[in-house]
């Protein structure tokens, strides 16, 4: 339980920090945001790898992607 609610409050930030950096309000460059995206990928690959390797898999195989969307300031306004 507090491990899911720690991972949404990680992931909340980082969507926050992103969406900052588009509007020109963030602090944080770019290249230290996709640290934190990897980072938190490799937190939840490792949950999942056990308990649901197809799911762990298709993230994993969706990384850039996921990233892509995230990076492009019009694609994230419409997430």
């Amino acid at each position: 339980m507090f491990t899911k609610l720690s991972l949404k409050n990680q992931v909340d930030d980082l969507l926050e920090q992103l969406a900052a950096f588009h509007e020109g309000r963030g602090q944080t460059p770019l290249a230290k945001l996709r640290e934190s995206y990897d980072l938190l990928l490799l937190k939840v690959l490792s949950l999942l790898q056990d308990k649901d390797p197809a799911l762990a898999r298709d993230i994993a195989a969706s990384r850039e992607a996921l990233w892509n969307l995230l990076a492009d300031p019009a694609k994230f306004a419409n997430l």
